[in-house]
């Protein structure tokens, strides 16, 4: 029996595009499945080392990794006139050079928050103490990610959502890429055509048998939110678009990543269709 680790983030939506694996509601030949839950950050840095064989990673990152990693097209999360929030307390007013809370260097949010605003200082902390960090003062303020998005409290307010820079560098026509899958390079394609496979089985039967399975998470103390506004979290970041990566999502992520290139992130520009996992490799070979 091969074991096949996924290293995933703790949020809500990550949980529920793989617990269908981890309750045995999905399930494939000759591999057990075992998971990690990890911030998105210590996922990011993990990718760049080559730690994990399939990992969930801000697609503001994949072109650091294009080497050694190919994407999946499932388990995504984009913005859709949504997404993460730069917040501040109310009684406060940014300056130009205001120190800032990121979830991590690489994730998609600060990238595109340091073209936005180029003279701020960042802070770079688990996204769970974003929101503490802005209420004591340790920082201006904050970009909020995950579940934090709708729960933060009352003395807090948005200054901009990051969905609108998106908009304002992108255009308005393309949804905001945000979080993604990458399998190493190195395992079989047979193999990882079928990991992407099963993983992509699980994220539709997650949908199709999502009251049953957000009941088990709550249950089990998997998820921090419940009710309606695990409900809400889960229509923004893991609904139908996420099951598999769309032509719209891929010319998204391209301009994200064209952006990337302009403002000196990356030390070339890539196309994300070129480093999908060739699928058609099994039809080829089996005809």
């Amino acid at each position: 029996m091969k074991k096949m680790l996924i290293a995933h983030s703790p949020d809500a939506d990550d949980i529920f595009m793989y617990y269908a694996i981890k309750f045995g509601w999905v399930t494939q030949d000759n591999v057990e499945f075992d998971n990690i839950p990890l911030d998105i950050e210590t996922l990011n840095v993990e990718a760049l080392k080559g730690t994990y064989d399939i990992s969930a990673i801000s697609f503001a990152l994949y072109p650091h990794i294009r080497e050694d990693y190919a994407l999946l097209r499932t388990a995504v999360s984009f913005g859709e006139g949504y997404g993460p929030k730069l917040i501040r307390r109310k009684d406060k007013t940014l300056k130009r050079n205001f120190k800032v809370a990121l979830s991590g260097k690489y994730t998609t949010n600060a990238m595109l928050f340091r073209i936005a605003y180029p003279e701020a200082r960042p802070v770079y902390m688990d996204f769970l103490e974003i929101e503490e960090a802005v209420r004591s003062g340790q920082v201006h303020a904050g970009v909020l990610i995950h579940e934090s998005i709708l729960t933060f409290g009352d003395e807090l307010e948005v200054e901009r959502e990051m969905w609108d820079i998106w908009q304002e560098l992108a255009g308005k026509e393309l949804p905001l890429p945000l979080g993604g899958m990458a399998i190493r390079r190195s395992l079989p394609l047979t193999k990882a055509i079928a990991y992407e496979e099963t993983l992509t089985e699980a994220v539709k039967v997650a949908r199709d048998r999502k009251e049953e399975l957000c009941d088990r998470l709550v249950k089990e103390n998997l998820v921090r939110i419940e009710g309606a506004t695990l409900d809400k979290y889960l229509e923004l970041y893991a609904n139908d678009d996420s099951v598999e990566l769309s032509p719209l999502q891929l010319k998204a992520i391209d301009k994200l990543y064209e952006l990337g290139a302009e403002h000196g992130f990356y030390d070339t520009l890539i196309k994300a269709e070129d480093y999908l996992i060739p699928r058609e490799y099994t039809t080829l070979r089996e005809s």
